[in-house]
C-alpha cells in the first residue's frame, strides 16, 4: 500500500493509473534539473574554490615541510 503523501511529495500525484494495453508516452515533460557541472557560477565562485584549494595545499604540503 502507498501513502498518498509520500506519493504527492515525489511528484506522482499527477501520473496516470499503468495499464499495459495503453502504450502512449505521458502528455506532460520531466522538470528541467539543473547540475553542478553544468550550472553557472561567478567570479566569486571561483576565488573561493581557489582559496579553498590554497588552504588544502598549505595543510597537506607546507604544514608537515615546516614541522620536520
Amino acid at each position: 500500500m502507498v501513502d498518498e503523501h509520500e506519493d504527492a511529495a515525489h511528484g506522482h500525484a499527477d501520473r496516470p493509473d499503468y495499464d499495459p494495453t495503453h502504450k502512449e508516452l505521458p502528455s506532460g515533460e520531466p522538470p528541467l534539473r539543473s547540475t553542478a557541472p553544468q550550472s553557472e557560477y561567478t567570479t566569486r565562485d571561483v576565488g573561493v574554490g581557489f582559496a579553498v584549494m590554497l588552504v588544502g595545499v598549505t595543510i597537506a604540503f607546507v604544514l608537515p615541510l615546516v614541522l620536520v
